[in-house]
């Protein structure tokens, strides 16, 4: 008889043996209400948190159907009070519901009437709300993100049913082709996800999350939702180029016409039904005691729908802006609910809660995405910069491990190796990358590259004219570069998971003649550097994703043989 795959310990640590036969469904099933923190090769470790039950109960996931599951599946008995915990947390899902009470007036609702008294009396809602004579609590409709944010920080999500304004009407269709006929179509899974997002009716349907990864569509399904609403919209991004990668979508994919269809960025300020402007705008101060210059573009507009694209990169300024806005319709697309920054609950109580999510292996199995190989290179430092490595402080030995000069040799095996393929180079430091542009002869895009020439060397890749770009962080996000296939990161960020989910979505898009997608990480070997591919790892394990580790000299060694 086989054992069972998990151990559920009593800090709501659940871990799961990799080699077990029911792996794969356990982590599929796990990842739908745990967090993955720690993956070592034999052992993955995850943990029950609010966030991830409360995420789960949004998707319809039952508190009996996951304990039941984790007890049927658990080597060893759990400790009962482990269980009663992800049962309150189950339980505490809608538990307090927000509703409609008049002019400007919004009322706390709960089935519990002595719980709601007494969070109303706790210091954080205190000033927040009102508490009339017969124990009814009462807040005014500008303190509704306020006071979301107070109750989930106590542990206590709002089911928010006070409904929204509808903002102004904008018909519009998605423009299909004919089933069977050539051309653009909405993928199933597309088409579920904005209805995912709208489902509930006009007080509930209409915020929240989708999660899906880079690669797999989440813009037209965000044009979906926007087909579903039929009004002005509001679509938030991360750069220029990818506003205008909206812009194109939105005029390729629907019957909006090119004057329906504005870019409001620090090039040009278009203010139309549809908007499409980036963070950086919103958060842009003439000096730095000068409030946010363009932060009242939320309320210009009619804008019945704001679209956060890549959510999980949210700006403070932004946040707190979206506190006040919440009778708007909020749309969060993301690759990753993870937040480095730990604001994953301002994310739920802000934006709404998961709506829909769909495994990256699922999607690769149905051919949605490439099948992608993740491989971590290890460099060793030459004895000089060991010792620098040595002698230097926490902060300076990240840089010198980065800029292993070790790793000039092993890029240029990979590019020799990969030389029919469509290769990205992608790194932190400018100066590391300026180096690799000179010695390999590649076109380097970093932020200071001005629009055009960034769109110009875009299109000469995707043409095949440009088969390799270097690109610093700005490749991260929101690039439509569908025919890359090879990724070589030479450094990255403090072992940013989100920053791994970004990089490996660059090749992920299916190619036309089935080739695989591979995924090169460079670290320095026995460095600070190997400690945070450690934590990128946990993302890729995540996802399903086997990750290999080689030794360089292995590498350089296997390139050599292929070259004779």
């Amino acid at each position: 008889m086989i054992e069972p795959p998990l151990i559920v310990q009593t800090d709501r640590t659940v871990l799961l043996e990799t080699s077990h036969a029911l792996y794969e469904p356990a982590r599929d099933r796990l990842a739908r209400f745990a967090e993955l923190e720690k993956s070592p090769e034999y052992v993955h470790f995850y943990r029950l948190t609010p966030v991830s039950c409360w995420n789960a109960a949004a998707l319809g996931e039952r508190a009996d159907d996951v304990v039941d599951w984790l007890v049927q599946n658990s080597r060893f008995p759990i400790v009962p009070a482990v269980l009663a915990q992800v049962r309150e947390w189950f339980r505490r899902y809608g538990l307090i519901r927000l509703r409609a009470a008049g002019a400007d007036r919004l009322a706390l609702e709960c089935d519990e009437p002595g719980l709601l008294a007494g969070l109303a009396a706790h210091n954080t809602l205190s000033e927040l709300v009102e508490v009339d004579d017969e124990a009814r609590v009462t807040l005014a409709a500008a303190h509704r993100g306020d006071v979301k944010q107070a109750l989930v920080r106590l542990g206590y999500p709002v089911d928010d049913r006070a409904g929204y304004q509808q903002g102004a009407r904008l018909p519009f269709v998605v423009r299909q082709a004919e089933p069977g006929q050539p051309g653009f179509r909405l993928r199933d899974y597309q088409t579920a996800a904005a209805a995912a997002f709208h489902a509930g009716g006009s007080d509930r349907g209409g915020c929240g999350v989708v999660v899906l990864p880079c690669g797999a569509g989440k813009t037209i399904v965000a044009i979906a939702a926007m087909e579903l609403l039929q009004t002005n919209t509001l679509i938030l991004t991360t750069n220029t180029v990818a506003v205008r990668q909206w812009v194109r979508e939105l005029l390729d994919k629907t019957t909006l016409a090119a004057e329906q269809v504005g870019e409001y960025t620090g090039e040009q300020k278009q203010q139309r039904p549809v908007t499409v402007a980036t963070y950086q705008i919103l958060t842009h101060r003439r000096g730095r005691l000068d409030g946010f210059t363009h932060m009242d573009l939320f309320d210009r507009g009619g804008f019945g729908l704001i679209v956060y694209d890549e959510v999980h990169l949210l700006p403070a300024p932004v946040f707190r802006a979206t506190a006040g806005i919440q009778a708007r319709r909020r749309l969060g697309l993301t690759a990753t609910l993870v937040r480095e920054d730990g604001r994953a609950d301002e994310v739920f109580s802000l934006i709404g809660p998961k709506r829909y999510e769909l495994p990256w292996k699922q999607l690769e199995r149905a051919g949605y995405l490439a099948v992608a190989r993740c491989v971590e290179v290890r460099v060793p430092l030459l004895p000089p910069r060991e010792a620098r490595y040595a002698a230097a402080g926490a902060r300076a030995q990240i840089r010198i491990a980065a800029d292993n000069e070790q790793k000039d040799g092993v890029v240029g095996a990979l590019l020799e190796r990969h030389a029919v393929d469509r290769v990205l180079v992608i790194g932190q430091y400018l100066e590391q990358l300026q180096h690799l542009a000179t010695v390999f002869g590649l076109p380097l895009i970093t932020g200071q590259t001005p629009n055009a020439e960034r769109e110009r060397l875009y299109a000469a890749f995707r043409r095949g004219d440009v088969p390799r770009l270097i690109v610093s962080k700005v490749g991260n996000f929101a690039i439509d570069l569908p025919d890359a296939n090879v990724a070589i990161q030479v450094s990255g960020t403090f072992g940013s998971r989100q920053e791994e989910a970004q990089r490996l979505g660059r090749v992920l898009r299916p190619k036309a003649d089935g080739r695989p997608a591979t995924f090169y990480t460079l670290v320095s070997a026995e460095t600070r550097e190997q400690e945070f591919a450690k934590k990128r790892q946990l993302f890729l394990t995540e996802q399903g994703y086997a990750y290999e580790i080689v030794a360089a000299a292995n590498l350089m060694a296997a390139h050599r043989e292929e070259r004779a």
